[in-house]
Formats: structure tokens, C-alpha cells, sequence
């Protein structure tokens, strides 16, 4: 079964880390993705820009709208994702307690399923 691991970053968070921190940190969650690749269950992992380099799109009445970041509302942004090939759900969540990232964010666990499956 698939399961994303969502990071979710405080808003400037980032800005506000020293670059030897930023190194430690990201050098922290690469070593992790190894583990989850040499393991067999890392499916992808990549780290997202921050949401000022983000557009939403909608289409409300059919009308297309482009939203460009950052997004003032939102407190948190998505900085990154693991996508994982597990049997369970616990696992999943086992696997996301020992994502470092667990420290400095919110590591939210989510099955991968059609959308009409609830």
C-alpha cells in the first residue's frame, strides 16, 4: 500500500535557520530517504521549494484563476514528501516517527486512494 509522509513547515522557518543548520537538517532527511531506499519501501522523496515560488490554480464557473505565493494565509506550507510502499498503516506511522523531521515540523501520514474511496 502507498502512504505519503506530508512535511509540514512552520511559514519562515526556514529564512530564520542559519545555513549550517539548513545543511544539517536537509543532510539529515537525505540520509533518512537512503535508509527508506535501501529498505525497499521509498517509492520518492523530494523536498519542495518554499510556497513564494507557488501558483493555485482554480477554475470556479469554469474560469481559470492563477493565485501566486506565498500564501499569507496559511501558517504551514508542505516542504517536502516521502511516498511509501508499506503493508500498514502502523507501519507508515512507525516509519514517520523516526523521519527527523518530526524535531522542527509536522509529519502528517496519508493512505494513497482513489478519491471516492472513503
Amino acid at each position: 500500500m502507498a502512504y505519503l509522509l506530508l512535511i509540514q513547515e512552520t511559514r519562515g522557518a526556514r529564512a530564520a535557520r542559519s545555513a549550517d543548520e539548513a545543511h544539517r537538517l536537509y543532510d539529515d532527511m537525505m540520509a533518512f530517504a537512503a535508509g527508506l531506499q535501501a529498505d525497499g519501501i521509498l517509492r520518492a522523496a523530494e523536498s519542495l521549494r518554499t510556497d513564494d515560488h507557488a501558483v493555485r490554480i482554480s477554475a470556479a464557473a469554469g474560469k481559470p484563476q492563477l493565485l501566486d505565493g506565498p500564501f499569507t494565509e496559511a501558517r504551514e506550507m508542505v516542504g517536502g514528501f516521502f511516498l511509501l510502499d508499506v503493508s500498514t498503516r502502523e507501519d507508515a506511522i512507525a516509519i514517520a516517527l523516526r523521519c527527523p523531521a518530526v524535531a522542527w515540523a509536522t509529519v502528517e501520514v496519508r493512505e494513497c486512494a482513489p478519491c471516492h474511496v472513503l
